[in-house]
């Protein structure tokens, strides 16, 4: 067979300005002054791809806090980790987060920064020797204000723990996310899969209490997922535990009749794994609501949004805003 070039002489075209173009100049970056605000920063932004998506995420978190409606910072440990925790703590003061729900290991290092100011062991040296994860105060502090604090008070590990290390005035308690939360009556929730936990090692480890006081706290999180509707989650820095939990939270909510549709969930973290992305951002999203994803480093990131919310909060301080009390 012979194929001779295709004559392209009969092509139809069409004029330029009549086609849908994706990229326009008017969503472009706008070069940066030297002496700019933060708020001019923002506004310097591409309108496009994540920086549009950023943008986009501010005014419906602004919305959901002015419409009072809950916004849940679930997170793993990796955002304390970080530095987070005092960005954390401010929101919490400044009651724009309405609960925190988090994983054993978030735990561990809200206390270790609380009372040590320090955290976070080399895993890879200690490993060899048999010492990773024992660290006397850490299991004894934690261990025991697990069992009182649900055993003997009837509640969940994220208020035992919190009460616990506000109470014994730890010098870095200020820094606390569970000691903010107790002080200021702000749910927190802690979501425990027993054996990831390096206090689960220890003799004091009473499982059946962390069973327990992990289910209230599943429980409590899903009365506050129940009021969802046209509020936020946030997914920070949580690959399986708080997706699994989060999803199965909004489930019960709906079986038990609540209407949880409309809402908006943002996953945070610096790769996008399987199950935010199904469990967080796809979907419980499917009923009306929106899911986004903000790829890149939590240090960066959650700085940069917690920012510009409160920079778009001052352009009409809350106590100002229609229908507001």
């Amino acid at each position: 067979m012979r194929f001779p070039p295709i004559d392209v002489t009969r092509v139809v075209t069409y004029p330029l300005r009549s086609r849908k173009s994706k990229v326009a100049t008017h969503a472009f970056a706008a070069p940066w002054q030297t002496g700019g605000s933060l708020r001019a920063f923002l506004a310097s932004l591409p309108k496009t791809l994540a920086a549009a998506d950023l943008h986009e995420i501010v005014q419906r978190t602004v919305s959901a806090i002015r419409a009072c409606r809950p916004v849940i910072l679930g997170m793993g440990a990796h955002p304390i980790k970080v530095g987070l925790s005092p960005l954390i703590v401010d929101f919490l003061e400044r009651g724009l987060f309405s609960a925190v729900a988090m994983n054993g290991a978030a735990v561990i290092h809200d206390f270790e920064l609380a009372y040590h100011g320090e955290t976070s062991e080399e895993v890879a040296e200690a490993l060899a020797d048999g010492s990773f994860g024992m660290a006397e105060e850490t299991a004894e502090f934690l261990n025991g204000a697990i069992s009182d604090g649900v055993v003997r008070d009837g509640v969940g590990i994220g208020e035992a723990v919190g009460k616990r290390m506000y109470a014994a005035r730890l010098p870095y308690a200020h820094l606390s996310i569970l000691a903010t939360c107790a002080r200021l009556g702000i749910p927190a929730c802690v979501h425990v899969a027993l054996g990831t936990d390096i206090i689960h090692m220890h003799p004091q480890a009473d499982g059946a209490a962390i069973g327990q006081g992990s289910l209230r706290d599943f429980r409590l999180l899903t009365s506050v997922v129940a009021q969802l509707e046209g509020g936020m989650f946030f997914n920070v820095g949580s690959a399986v535990i708080l997706p699994e939990v989060f999803l199965k939270a909004l489930s019960l909510a709906r079986n038990l009749g609540y209407v949880v549709n409309a809402f908006t969930t943002v996953d945070i973290d610096f790769i996008r794994h399987y199950r935010p992305q199904v469990n967080v951002v796809s979907r419980p999203t499917q009923q009306g609501g929106r899911g986004f994803h903000l790829t890149g480093h939590h240090e960066i990131i959650f700085p940069l949004l917690c920012a510009a919310v409160l920079e778009a909060l001052a352009e009409e301080p809350l106590g100002e805003a229609a229908g507001t009390q």
